[in-house]
């Protein structure tokens, strides 16, 4: 399939009378001015990009989905670069192929935070911006930030007694 126009991975077999469905098609055609090519078997992402350099594929992530697109961390030039929140229990992330080979400017940092905010008064100021958090039992926070500098994360993580878990990649 060659193919310009944003594409939709779907893979309900009954899209018709699906609310989740109108409304993801609903939200693409508000961003990009077209419909999306609609697809039901998974794409080989690097295959299909190879094929469609200049296509957005939207793929729909659902609250018991696995991570399956910590695999793009290590492609140069195909990234997660939008999510779009469709409902509590779906995302729609848009993944591009750029089109130019840039340096890391941002990186991704995880870290295991009690949520106050003061916290993130101090990590929003220029540190870094929070992408995503998943609260656990215990309180508190996985938190997914997005930053420049590692050493200034590392250190206003530990000042405010929380716990740096690592740097999984970068932008």
């Amino acid at each position: 399939m060659k193919t310009d126009s944003p594409v939709l991975y779907y893979k309900q077999k009954r899209m018709r009378g699906d609310s989740l469905y109108t409304q993801i098609r609903r939200e693409i055609f508000a961003r990009t001015g077209q419909m999306p090519h609609v697809v039901q078997d998974e794409p080989d992402i690097g295959e299909f990009f190879q094929n469609n350099p200049d296509s957005e594929l939207y793929i729909p992530v659902f609250i018991e989905s696995k991570g399956w697109w910590g695999g793009l961390l290590g492609s140069d030039d195909i990234k997660v670069c939008d999510k779009i929140i469709i409902s509590a229990d779906c995302h729609l992330m848009i993944i591009k192929k750029s089109n130019h080979q840039s340096p890391i400017t941002n990186h991704l940092f995880t870290a295991e935070i009690h949520p106050s905010s003061g916290f993130f008064q101090k990590m929003n100021t220029s540190i870094a911006t929070s992408m995503d958090m998943l609260a656990t039992d215990a309180g508190t926070i996985l938190a997914l930030f997005s930053g420049r500098n590692e050493k200034k994360f590392k250190t206003i993580v530990a000042t405010t007694g929380n716990h740096y878990l690592g740097c999984i990649g970068g932008y």
